[in-house]
Parts: C-alpha cells; sequence; structure tokens
C-alpha cells in the first residue's frame, strides 16, 4: 500500500502521542531535584544560575532551532528527521548519568534540546497531516491531555529516583531508543494530496496571520514553566524539601493541565479569543493563589487552578495555528509555535529572577506580579480580531475547523 493510501489509526496517534510527551520528560523530569542538584554543586562558580538553566536550556534550543527544524520537515520529510532526533535524544539525554562537570551537563542538556526541536516539531505537523478537521482538533486536545499526565508522571518519577541519587532520573532518557523501531514501521512520510489545504491558500507565508498567536505562545511558554522551575524554591519556604513532595505538587500541577485540556473540548463552541482570555485569567488567578499560599495545601490548590488555565491555552493556540496554514507550510508553522512555546518556557526562571532580584524570599512578591500580568493579558485577548484585521488577517472570530 503506497503512503498515499494509507489511513492514519490508533498505531499512529499513540506513536505520535508517545514521541510529543518525550519533550516533556526533558522539561519536567528534574525539576524535583534541583534544590539537591544545586546542593550537590554548592561549591562551583555561578551554580545558582547554572542548576535553573541546566533545566531550561533545551527550551532555548528549541526555540532557537525548531524553525529550522520546520524547514527540513517541509523540505526533505519528517519521517526522516523525526527518527534522527529519536537517536539524539536519548544519546544526549543519558549523558549526565556519567558526566561530573556541571558546564558538561548544561552542555548535554543543550543537545537534548536538539533532538527535541525535530521530534516536537516532527510529532505536531505529522499530526496536522495525517488528521483534518475535528479528528486533528481532538488529536492536539489529546496531545495536551497526554503530555499534561505524562508530566504528572515523569515529575513523580523524578522525585522518587531521586530520592537517593539526583542522577537516577537520567536514566529514562533512554525511552527514545525503546519506541525508535515502532516509529520506522508505524509511521510513513505523508504526500501533500493527503491533505486538505487550510484557509490560508499555499501562497505566502502567513505572518499576520501567525505573529499574535506566536507572541501569545510565547507568553504561555512563560506561564507553563512557572511552576515546574518555582514551586520547589516556594516550598522551601514553607520548609518542604522533600522531592518526593515538591513531585506530588508539580503533579497536581499537571492534572490541572490535563483538566484545563480536556476542557477545550467542552468549550470550543466558544470563540477562541474567549478561550484565550479565560484561560490566562485562570492561570493568573492560580498564579495569585500560588503566591498568597501560607502553607503546603494551599499550594496545591493554586498550582492546580493554574494548571487549569495552561491546559485550556495551549490546544486553543495550536489549533489556531494549524487553522491558517496550508500542507506546504505546516513544518514552518509548527516549528514557529515550538519555538515561541519553548522561548517563553526558557525566559520563565529569568523573569522571575528579574522580578525578585534572585532572593528565594522574594519569590511571592514575584509570582503575585506574574499573576497579575497574566490578568491583564486575558483582557488584551479580546482584541486580538481587531488586531488581525489590522495586520491584513483574515481570521474569523469563531472557531473554524481547518
Amino acid at each position: 500500500m503506497s503512503a498515499a493510501e494509507r489511513q492514519a489509526g490508533l498505531p499512529q496517534s499513540l506513536l505520535l502521542l508517545f514521541g510529543s510527551c518525550l519533550p516533556v520528560l526533558g522539561a519536567v523530569l528534574l525539576a524535583p531535584v534541583l534544590p539537591r542538584m544545586q546542593a550537590h554543586f554548592a561549591e562551583t562558580p555561578g551554580a545558582e544560575v547554572l542548576v535553573p538553566i541546566s533545566l531550561t536550556i533545551p527550551a532555548l534550543v528549541i526555540a532557537l532551532l525548531a524553525p529550522f527544524a520546520g524547514v527540513i520537515a517541509d523540505r526533505l520529510g519528517r519521517k526522516p528527521l523525526l527518527l534522527v532526533s529519536m537517536v539524539l535524544y536519548s544519546l544526549f539525554g543519558l549523558l549526565p548519568l556519567w558526566l561530573e562537570s556541571l558546564p558538561g551537563i548544561v552542555i548535554s542538556r543543550a543537545g537534548l534540546g536538539l533532538a527535541e526541536a525535530g521530534i516536537m516539531t516532527c510529532c505536531t505537523t505529522l499530526m496536522g497531516d495525517y488528521y483534518q478537521g475535528e479528528r486533528r482538533e481532538r488529536l492536539f486536545a489529546l496531545q495536551m491531555v497526554a503530555t499534561s499526565l505524562s508530566a504528572a508522571v515523569f515529575i513523580a518519577l523524578g522525585g522518587a529516583l531521586g530520592q537517593n541519587d539526583w542522577r537516577t532520573p537520567f536514566m529514562l532518557y533512554g525511552a527514545g531508543l525503546l519506541v525508535l523501531p515502532l516509529m520506522a514501521t508505524l509511521l510513513w512520510e505523508p504526500k501533500a494530496g493527503e491533505a486538505r489545504p487550510a484557509s490560508s491558500e499555499s501562497g505566502g507565508f502567513p505572518w499576520g496571520a501567525l505573529l499574535p498567536l506566536y507572541g501569545l505562545t510565547l507568553l504561555a511558554g512563560v506561564s507553563l514553566f512557572i511552576v515546574p522551575v518555582q514551586a520547589g524554591f516556594l516550598l522551601t519556604l514553607l520548609h518542604v524539601d522533600s522531592p518526593q513532595q515538591i513531585g506530588m505538587t508539580m503533579g497536581a500541577n499537571q492534572l490541572g493541565v490535563l483538566a484545563g485540556a480536556l476542557s477545550f473540548r467542552l468549550l470550543g463552541g466558544l470563540p477562541r479569543q474567549h478561550l484565550l482570555l479565560l484561560a490566562f485569567a485562570i492561570a493568573g488567578g492560580g498564579g495569585l493563589l500560588m503566591a498568597n499560599a501560607g502553607n503546603h495545601a494551599l499550594v496545591i490548590v493554586a498550582v492546580l487552578v493554574n494548571g487549569l488555565g495552561i491546559g485550556l491555552m495551549l490546544p486553543t493556540l495550536i489549533t489556531w495555528v494549524m487553522s491558517r496554514v496550508s500542507f506546504a507550510q505546516r513544518g514552518r508553522a509548527t516549528g514557529g509555535f515550538t519555538a515561541a512555546l519553548f522561548a517563553g518556557e526558557f525566559i520563565s526562571p529569568l523573569v522571575v529572577f528579574g522580578l525578585n532580584a534572585g532572593v528565594v524570599a522574594e519569590l511571592p512578591a514575584a509570582l503575585a506580579l506574574v499573576g497579575i500580568a497574566q490578568l491583564l493579558l486575558a483582557l488584551a485577548c479580546l482584541a486580538l480580531p481587531k488586531l488581525f484585521r489590522s495586520l491584513g488577517a483574515a481570521v474569523s472570530t469563531t472557531p473554524d475547523h481547518a
């Protein structure tokens, strides 16, 4: 059977969803052990910056390279890039098991980001290639559900595995090699004729329609990484320093993200700018609750509420992006979305660092400022249709199923 005649089914959906979870593993696995990792490298100059950067440097590399991954995926193919990226993922991911220097670990994490740029771009693009209409939107919502569930599992695993040795969680990066043969066998390279063009035909790249969405995606990335990076330090202020308890708290955040992603389908009849208003408002409200939480239980409630907003935010943005481009532009559009999301994740700790000047005791005040900014951004989302019109982008104010 030729590639053009093949129909994607459950095996392909599961593989693409699993692949989408691997960059999440790169993002959250170390979060519960950051305090212990920092204690281990306490004598290393700049450790107070390098340890958090070791968590977020993959996001920076993804932000820089995902657009190029999108171009490669459009020109040379999705599947070859995905398979090479899977090999590099496990190679770079496992290296910190043996590396003794903190700068060396940071460099290996940058290599991990190189692989993740290809994986995330190709998996999301193939979802857009293999499916159309409501099936595509359903799969994007499931992508958010899967990544949220996996993040909760990975954070809990990271906390449990890191209880005795902060290096042990790195073993999980071997998962890339385990799934590689299945991807090589069950995935195929799509053809342009397999998918209907979206509302933006294959002319010039629709920057007017996508730049505002990319800007919001960057801010969503900032929001997404507030809890994974900052919750451990916030809990330390409340005298909670067990990696297992920190991991459970972050897992609550990811369960909130899961619930938010599920609500995307329930609220699909609303205009997309209204969905984004709800998303940023709920995330900001959760941030304000987190800033004012006086005990561990209140922090869990706060991060759960915050996650609800994040979970609604991301599938709304990616389905909107995908609806604006044709098959020939889909890799570039996905690469831009991925770059914006991970750029936001990378600068997230730097934003908080700038707000609290690196003083952990000032973290609640910094989180309050972030929450207020999210509430203001929620109101600004109502102006999106007018902004699109001013940029010459023919974007509908109601959900369009491309």
